[in-house]
């Protein structure tokens, strides 16, 4: 069982940050890799980020290259997701996501595989 606590949403202007921290907890994180997915109103769960909880690799959809970056800090148990010249295309609820890192490579991107999900953190960019 993990547990995860998104948190670091908010309001910001177009070409703002914002940083957003998901906090996990439970049995042997090692064994799973984490990943950020968002979801507007109206549309279906898209892939944002996604790292392994014990490898450097890392993820990342099209649409953020270059302009968010994910990390990981063991001892704190948490991931992180950096923000930076966020769009109004941007604004969504902001879910962490755990699946185990069993063909992690080959799934890091389809919720469906995703086996623990926060509650959701919303951010809004304003044009």
């Amino acid at each position: 069982q993990v547990q995860l606590v998104e948190s670091g949403g908010g309001l910001v202007q177009a070409g703002g940050s914002l940083r957003l921290s998901c906090a996990a907890s439970g049995r042997a994180l090692s064994n799973y890799g984490l990943g950020w997915f968002r979801q507007a109103p109206g549309k279906e769960r898209e892939f944002v980020a996604a790292i392994p909880w014990s490898s450097s690799n890392t993820y990342y959809a099209d649409s953020v290259k270059g302009r968010f970056t994910i990390s990981r800090d063991n001892t704190k148990n948490s991931v992180y997701l950096q923000m930076n010249s966020l769009k109004p295309e941007d604004t969504a609820a902001y879910y962490c996501g755990a699946r185990t890192t069993f063909l992690f490579s080959r799934y890091y991107s389809s919720s469906s595989t995703y086996d623990y999900w926060g509650q959701g953190t919303q951010v809004t960019v304003s044009s």
